[in-house]
């Protein structure tokens, strides 16, 4: 292909990392009685289930094709800190290529691109081709494994939601990131969130993430995919998916523009998460980023060094 670029596959080596510690996972909170998700279509996520205490909640992105759709992905590969046409299709059971989906979160389809270590984190919205096929530029600044998520749900008499997952190479000179350490704050571009609760295995919580800027609540929070916030959780090793619903929408009459946006959220097992949060304030989409651990009883696992609550230190993308 490309004289001196090569392909580096590491997810082995990612799987022992993230195994021993690394992780992903954003929004948690516990509440005695969580609070009702907003009406915005059903996201069980893929009827793909984690085995783990209490592990009954459904996480999705594990597999290319369920439900009778598959992920097709016609481009390949794309190369380190360079723009690329990225292309793919769903196809149905049949083999032909789908083109009626159901609008959910304001879009037909929700894609996510994740690096396997989980330092690099992309969320887009493709179009769509009258044909059922699926492009949008992309540039990926680092080289490596990524797992692509194709969020959607058919128009179809009883379809459900489904996320598929697909592996995607990137070329280039691969340098391993850092894993994340634990953190329940984030700052990006003067703005800092914070994060209130826990995840709990195969137990809903309620989740809540406060916007600051220069230490004042931002109370004018702009709806964004119908709702004041978008959150996302990927779980470490496997990077299964979880799409995590918002309490209450813009308009509803008791739902507040900020500065807290409330989740309802499940973590399929014990583990290590990384939540990525899309917020939108002055015409403008910023991600904050978490790393949460769900322990047995909704805890993180206890250190050798107790430490009293405090907040970590926030992850630079």
């Amino acid at each position: 292909m490309h004289t001196g670029v090569k392909i580096t596959a590491f997810v082995a080596a990612l799987a022992a990392s993230f195994g021993a510690a690394y992780g992903v996972g954003k929004v948690v909170d516990p509440v005695t009685s969580p609070a009702k998700p907003a009406a915005h279509g059903g996201h069980p996520g893929g009827a793909a289930k984690a085995d783990g205490a209490g592990g009954d909640a459904p996480a999705g992105g594990l597999q290319v094709s369920e439900g009778g759709y598959t992920l097709d992905l016609e481009t390949r590969q794309l190369e380190a800190d360079k723009k690329a046409d990225l292309r793919f299709v769903i196809r149905d059971s049949k083999g032909k290529k789908v083109t009626g989906f159901k609008r959910e979160h304001d879009k037909e389809l929700h894609l996510i691109l994740a690096s396997r270590d989980l330092t690099t984190f992309r969320h887009l919205h493709p179009t769509r081709a009258a044909d059922g096929t699926w492009s949008i530029s992309a540039e990926l600044p680092k080289a490596g494994d990524y797992r692509m998520f194709a969020d959607f749900t058919p128009k179809a008499k009883d379809a459900e939601n489904l996320t598929l997952g697909v592996d995607l190479p990137v070329a280039g000179d691969y340098e391993p990131g850092e894993p994340a350490e634990e953190s329940r704050s984030s700052e990006v571009d003067g703005y800092k969130v914070t994060l209130d609760g826990r995840l709990r295995p195969g137990a809903a919580e309620e989740v809540k993430l406060k916007v600051t800027k220069k230490g004042r609540p931002v109370k004018d929070l702009q709806p964004y995919l119908g709702a004041y916030g978008h959150l996302v959780a990927l779980r470490g090793g496997d990077l299964a998916y979880l799409h995590v619903h918002p309490n209450g929408e813009p308009g509803d009459g008791t739902t507040k523009p900020g500065p807290e946006i409330s989740f309802t959220a499940t973590a399929p097992s014990e583990g290590t998460y990384r939540l990525f949060l899309d917020f939108k304030h002055e015409g403008k989409v910023r991600t904050a980023e978490f790393t949460v651990a769900a322990g047995p009883d909704g805890d993180s696992p206890k250190k050798e060094e107790p430490a009293e609550h405090g907040d970590g230190d926030s992850h630079k993308h």
